[in-house]
């Protein structure tokens, strides 16, 4: 081989090595500079996926070059967690597979479906639409012995783990699934011992969540309520009273007092007007108010009433008489702060 040939050769192979060396790290190279979080929608293009990774990719136009090496066309949704040090390979494969990073759903004393589809919409993928859709589906509340007012007592507050993409439809049903499983059979037998339904003892404990914040006061309240249900008496739940209200008015009606003539209101809630419990629940409950329930302090109290010298506590009474101080005192503590609705 003449010199000039050798030197041609040297010159390619040296060439040849660059190349691959550049393909190689385009390929298998670090990428990726920051750590972060790729939200990817249902719909999204690959355009709109690269325009979504630049601003923690070093160089955009590389992983594009891969991808359509790879031939990766059709984006999987989903949140993704991508790392600093990752390669265009590694992350293609990941987007590929459709690996996510669950995401945590979260909530709590949602008022209304509506309120409860909204809160969801702003942790999955799912609109609010969807999520109300699903959840008042005729099919799927007839099935299950549901209506659009008693929708909200399978959703128990808590954390869920999820991935994003999530349907409207599947996170319904697996909603329905934890719903069942938190009936276990000692929470079954407890409101089998109390003659009720799990459907009532979710109906009552809306009733006690409204009542108070305090959780340490929630099964003497429990107990309070329970013990009218069992002599007969009308609950006289001023939350139902309020629920009624907001019915008629709107959800955005703000009551802060209770008037005597708001207890006339015609009303199935109306628990002033009508024996036993209301016809569903006017609220979502906290597990703690379902277990106060469940588990109720054991007493002879029969009355209850907003206390002024504990605030966020109620004073609890056996008699009416002491029942009627307790609540002329508290008309009278309103009055001075000026509260008349």
């Amino acid at each position: 081989m003449t010199l000039k040939k050798k030197y041609i050769f040297f010159i390619g192979l040296a060439l040849a090595l660059i190349f691959s060396v550049s393909v190689y790290s385009k390929i298998y190279g670090d990428n990726v500079e920051k750590s972060g979080d790729l939200f990817i929608y249902t719909n999204d293009s690959l355009e709109q996926v690269i325009e979504k990774l630049s601003p923690y990719l070093k160089n955009p136009s590389s992983f594009e070059w891969v991808a359509g090496l790879k031939k990766y066309k059709s984006p999987k949704s989903g949140k993704y967690h991508i790392e600093e040090g990752t390669s265009n390979n590694d992350l293609i494969n990941k987007l590929r597979i459709g690996s996510q990073t669950p995401v945590k759903v979260s909530f709590n004393n949602q008022d209304t479906i509506e309120k409860l589809a909204g809160r969801i919409a702003n942790q999955i993928e799912a609109d609010s639409l969807s999520l109300l859709e699903a959840f008042i589906d005729p099919s799927f509340l007839e099935k299950n012995n549901l209506n659009r007012a008693s929708a909200l007592q399978i959703f128990i507050p808590n954390t869920y783990e999820y991935y994003w993409n999530t349907s409207a439809i599947k996170f319904r049903d697996r909603m329905l699934e934890n719903y069942k499983k938190f009936w276990t059979s000692n929470r079954l037998a407890k409101a089998e011992a109390l003659k009720m339904s799990a459907s009532e003892v979710i109906t009552l404990a809306s009733i006690v969540q409204k009542e108070t914040t305090k959780r340490e006061e929630r099964p003497i309240v429990a107990g309070l309520y329970l013990n009218r249900l069992k002599r007969g008496w009308a609950l006289q739940a001023d939350p139902t009273i309020v629920y009624a209200l907001k019915q008629q008015k709107g959800q955005d009606y703000s009551v802060y007092r209770v008037l005597r003539t708001d207890l006339d209101i015609n009303s199935p809630y109306n628990t002033y007007k009508n024996s036993g419990l209301p016809p569903t629940l006017i609220g979502m409950p906290d597990i703690s108010s379902i277990d106060a329930v469940l588990n109720p302090k054991r007493h002879d109290y029969m009355y209850m009433c907003a206390s002024v010298d504990n605030f966020g506590y109620h004073e609890f009474a056996k008699s009416l008489a002491q029942h009627n101080r307790n609540a002329a005192r508290y008309q009278r503590w309103l009055s001075r702060q000026r509260i008349f609705r």
